[in-house]
């Protein structure tokens, strides 16, 4: 068994951009031949957007309804195992992918882990997942396993670049079994107050603002800067900020292209959620504070200082 399977994922018709993600954490593995399944009911309306630095092949499964249908995505992706035979599958850790995958690899007798956040290889794929509610981060390997199922969270891995030639295209034939469930419409989720997900400038606060009352100084501050509000998790957990704008892993995972973290001391959940900013900035009253591990600028300074001092500037 060899190569890394990617599972390609889509909804309405759109490839969906976890799917890019997931190409980029298999390319950086190095491990073998890399080919993306694409289970679609028109596989080929993807091919021009498959076509990236580090994608071997691309594997069509047609199927006989528009839209995801866990039943048969599941004996899909059953069936290009037993074809394939890789060492690895990687899928996004998404609701469609819960719904099939978790089944997938206990019929198969995987390896399997989801809502993985790191992946790297030592004789075999190993991996870091939040552990205790987020408060630790746990490391997994799969020995006795030749084949491996990820889910990986989206939002944590460098997406693939394009502009790779056009890799091999092949149509597999698999059994597929008939769907149990009938698609009736889409409903849209009702949102949070905000994406941070989408933010390029986050102004993230902790603990160290002391109160609740202090919450709308920092969103007003935000505003002013053209930033979006986003904090950690101690201030969900006391009831003064909505789940929506928490950042870490038991959160959100964050890629702005500036994050600045005010009295967020860095706890591991909270760094594995924001470490993939471009641009880090963090001020915190205690040098030793974890959050300077992976600042790229840093002030031992207190925070409503700064604030005050950020106030006047944006003024």
């Amino acid at each position: 068994m060899s190569g890394v399977l990617v599972v390609a994922e889509a909804r309405r018709g759109e490839l969906r951009e976890v799917t890019l993600e997931l190409i980029g954490a298999a390319k950086g593995l190095g491990q073998g031949p890399l080919s993306v399944a694409v289970v679609d009911h028109d596989p080929s309306r993807f091919a021009d957007r498959l076509a990236l630095d580090g994608v071997d092949a691309v594997l069509a499964v047609k199927t006989p309804g528009e839209h995801f249908e866990p039943h048969v995505a599941q004996s899909a992706l059953e069936g290009l195992i037993a074809a394939e035979q890789p060492s690895l599958v990687l899928l996004a850790h998404s609701i469609d992918s819960l719904g099939f995958a978790p089944a997938v690899a206990a019929r198969g007798g995987l390896g399997f882990a989801s809502d993985v956040t790191r992946i790297w290889w030592e004789d075999g794929p190993v991996v870091g997942r939040s552990a205790y509610g987020g408060k630790l981060e746990a490391e997994l390997d799969f020995p006795g396993r030749d084949t491996v199922l990820l889910l990986l969270r989206g939002g944590t891995f460098e997406p693939a670049e394009p502009g790779g030639a056009a890799p091999a295209w092949r149509e597999v034939a698999v059994e597929l079994r008939e769907p149990r469930s009938e698609h009736v419409e889409f409903r849209e989720v009702e949102a949070g107050d905000v994406d941070i997900t989408k933010a390029d400038f986050l102004l993230s606060v902790g603990r160290g603002i002391e109160d609740k009352d202090n919450v709308e100084q920092f969103e007003e501050l935000a505003e002013r800067l053209g930033a979006t509000l986003s904090v950690s998790r101690p201030l969900v957990d006391a009831g003064w900020v909505p789940g929506a704008r928490q950042v870490g892993q038991s959160g959100k995972t964050v890629k702005p292209k500036v994050y600045l973290a005010l009295g967020i001391s860095g706890a591991v959940q909270h760094l594995a959620g924001m470490r993939g900013a471009d641009t880090i900035i963090a001020v915190n009253t205690d040098p030793e504070a974890p959050i300077f591990s992976v600042a790229h600028y840093g002030a031992v300074a207190d925070l409503f200082d700064v604030a005050e001092q950020l106030e006047q500037q944006s003024g």
